[in-house]
């Protein structure tokens, strides 16, 4: 796990530096954006995935590709949503955006500079 902490890690600051957008979706939150049921086996999200993207491959060898998948049709369901909500809701609401939330790691990094690079 702190190998994996580490990498994420790199690739975050790598991303940020590039000045390319990071999101994160907890497991659970891909899961329920899949299936309705942030619980679902993996295998309960490949079969929604091939209903979502009318996919024609029965099997998977690997459910690192559908992982991936998954989360890049997560990301456009959360997109899709956000765009639907009128801006004035959303400044209403509190929010003008996922950029510079408090706790973003936008944030972190504007008042944290030197513990970046």
């Amino acid at each position: 796990m702190l190998k994996l902490g580490r990498a994420q890690g790199v690739a975050i600051a790598t991303a940020m530096h590039a000045g390319i957008p990071v999101t994160e979706y907890s497991p659970k939150k891909v899961k329920q954006s899949i299936t309705g049921n942030g619980n679902s086996e993996k295998e309960q999200v490949w079969k929604m995935l091939q209903r979502i993207l009318q996919l024609e491959e029965e099997k998977i060898d690997r459910y690192d590709a559908s992982d991936a998948l998954a989360v890049a049709v997560c990301h456009h369901f959360q997109n899709q949503t956000a765009s639907k909500i009128p801006a004035a809701v959303s400044k209403k609401a509190g929010g003008s955006g996922r950029r510079n939330k408090p706790g973003s790691w936008e944030e972190f990094i504007r008042q944290n500079p030197g513990k970046v690079f």
